[in-house]
């Protein structure tokens, strides 16, 4: 079926007329829009269903979240028959995330399912840690993360407050799938919904406060700059801070103020430095320590903090795991916490710095496919036999200890900013603690390179790259020669030196290629499963004895890692 015939469907009820009349506008203008809107349906990615607003079926709106949610009201009713259901609902500063949680809402209380919804916008993580808090049957999240505005979307949680993974997702893609239009409820019960306000608020806090801390030096003295970039964070960040003894705390006044309109920044995207640009200033006036930003649903953060040359430098995903993984563990360690029983939670793509780490200090490290569902997938697998410490990907994301099951920037924030006080008592910066960890362990250096390629066709030519590096890898990267090549997609490891090929089956197929090169170097290569986009993830390293040491191996990685991109024609 073309687009414009999937389009003319929508002319027609049980579509409102609304709908019907914007449809009717893409079809008599010859929009370009028409055949994006409707050429496919959307689909559950690594972060969930994540779209750009608006009337079609590759579109989030009334009808394909209504879809959703009613495939989702039906697989909850079929797994816990005969007893009372609950669902709890947040969603973030999006436009129109506010008017799709009531339409979640509606469509599970016209199912006869209890609704725990949010008065107002919420973080992503508080929306995790208040399923179990509540003991929820599940939870939806509406967000878009730091996608652009135009963009909005919808996350699943299961009970355990974690994303959903298999069997529940291909479970519930199914009852979606399986779902017409005409087979939404939406005419919703009131009565089963109970509203969340400010009180949630405070249990989640305590609940950060009380796993995300572990000593009180220095906090009187830390100067802080914090940005919500807009996002949900303003509710509960700068009151957590406050509560957990930080005394001088300077709020980016501009930014924070919710808005889906994100007015200040090009990308409400803490991994990009243009969107702490504001905070940064503001940390040259009030000469600040460390500076934080997150984005718009509250779960990655940015940090920036001093670097040798006392100048504000935001470290990478990476380098912020590194400090706060190795910081937890020593905690751990100096309490005799540690028994050889625990283990920390990583991905595919990130650093493999965390399993030096794990090393260091005797626990395992897990590694999992890229998303924080898989990190919550592998605490609710082990739980009662291995004890969860913490967990972190390379894309801005943490999380401490397992009482919320996804990444969590507040929690996160209050760790990172215990360890830059603990560092400032001491003489020292966080920068410097990084430096000691990497004298300790070897220096690892990562960039990220994303290739963007919107619509149909930009969908076809990401695959077709695909294929080629899976076909054709290269023989060597930066003059060191590619020993291993890792296919998950074929789950199988190939060793080029001995022309080997092992199977891999211990992760789930996922469409990731990663190079191994001879000196250590590794290079993964994955399209986004929530953006129009290709990610090239490098990681080089080497040995450090000193700061100075540190400086010239800084320049050599980093000349390594445009030398590998030259190599494989970026």
């Amino acid at each position: 079926m073309t687009s414009t015939e999937q389009a003319k469907l929508w002319l027609n009820e049980p579509f409102d007329a609304e709908t019907q009349k914007a449809v009717e506008l893409l079809i008599n203008s010859n929009s370009p829009d028409l055949d994006d809107s409707f050429y496919k349906s959307l689909e559950f990615g690594t972060g969930g269903m994540r779209g750009i607003m608006g009337v079609g079926t590759n579109r989030l709106n009334k009808y394909t979240l209504g879809q959703a949610t009613q495939g989702l009201a039906n697989y909850i009713l079929q797994q816990f028959p005969n007893q009372e259901v609950k669902v709890a609902i947040a969603y973030d500063v999006r436009h129109n995330s506010k008017e799709f949680g009531k339409i979640c809402a509606d469509v599970l209380t016209a199912n006869g399912i209890k609704v725990l919804l949010f008065k107002n916008h919420r973080p992503t993580p508080e929306l995790s840690f208040t399923v179990r808090d509540k003991h929820c049957n599940a939870g939806i999240v509406l967000t878009a993360s730091h996608n652009p505005p135009e963009y909005n979307g919808y996350k699943v949680y299961w009970n355990d407050g974690a994303q959903i993974v298999p069997p529940q997702d291909t479970a519930i893609i199914n009852e979606v799938q399986n779902t017409k239009f005409d087979e939404i409820k939406f005419n919703g019960n009131d009565d089963l919904i109970e509203w969340i306000g400010e009180e949630q608020d405070q249990v989640y806090i305590d609940a950060c406060i009380k796993n995300s801390t572990y000593q009180n030096i220095g906090k009187d003295n830390l100067n802080i700059v914090f940005t919500s970039i807009h996002g949900t964070t303003y509710a509960t960040v700068p009151k957590a801070l406050r509560q957990a003894g930080f005394k001088k705390i300077d709020l980016v006044q501009e930014q924070m103020v919710p808005s889906g309109n994100f007015p200040t920044v090009e990308s409400p995207n803490p991994e990009e430095p243009a969107a702490l640009q504001m905070a940064l200033d503001l940390a040259k006036i009030t000469n600040a320590d460390i500076v934080i930003g997150t984005d718009p649903d509250g779960d990655r953060l940015g940090i920036a903090v001093r670097n040798l040359e006392n100048e504000i430098q935001l470290l990478n995903g990476n380098q912020c795991n590194t400090i706060l993984t190795y910081y937890i563990l020593d905690q751990w360690k100096r309490r005799d916490k540690l028994n050889g029983n625990e283990f920390i939670g990583s991905t595919i793509v990130t650093s493999d710095i965390f399993f030096d780490i794990a090393q260091r200090f005797g626990v395992e490290c897990k590694s999992g496919l890229t998303g924080f569902k898989w990190i919550g997938k592998m605490i609710r697998e082990n739980e009662g036999e291995q004890k969860f410490v913490c967990g972190g990907e390379e894309s801005f994301g943490f999380m401490t200890g397992d009482f919320v099951r996804d990444k969590d920037s507040c929690g996160s924030i209050l760790l990172a900013c215990e360890i830059a006080a603990f560092c400032k008592a001491h003489g020292k910066t966080m920068y410097q603690y990084l430096i000691e960890i990497y004298r300790d362990l070897g220096m690892y250096f990562e960039s990220l390179t994303s290739i963007t390629k919107k619509g149909r066709d930009g969908a076809e030519e990401i695959k077709q790259m695909m294929v080629d590096f899976r076909e054709n890898p290269p023989k060597e990267l930066a003059g060191s020669k590619v020993t291993e090549v890792k296919d998950y997609q074929e789950q199988t490891c190939l060793y080029l030196q001995e022309n080997r090929r092992e199977v891999m089956d211990e992760i789930p197929k996922s469409n990731v290629l990663i190079y191994y090169t001879e000196d250590g170097s590794k290079i993964c290569i994955r399209p986004s499963g929530t953006e129009p986009k290709i990610k090239f993830y490098f990681s080089v390293k080497a040995k450090i004895i000193s700061e100075a040491d540190f400086k010239e191996k800084l320049i050599i990685l980093n000349d390594k890692i445009e030398r590998i991109k030259k190599d494989l024609k970026l």
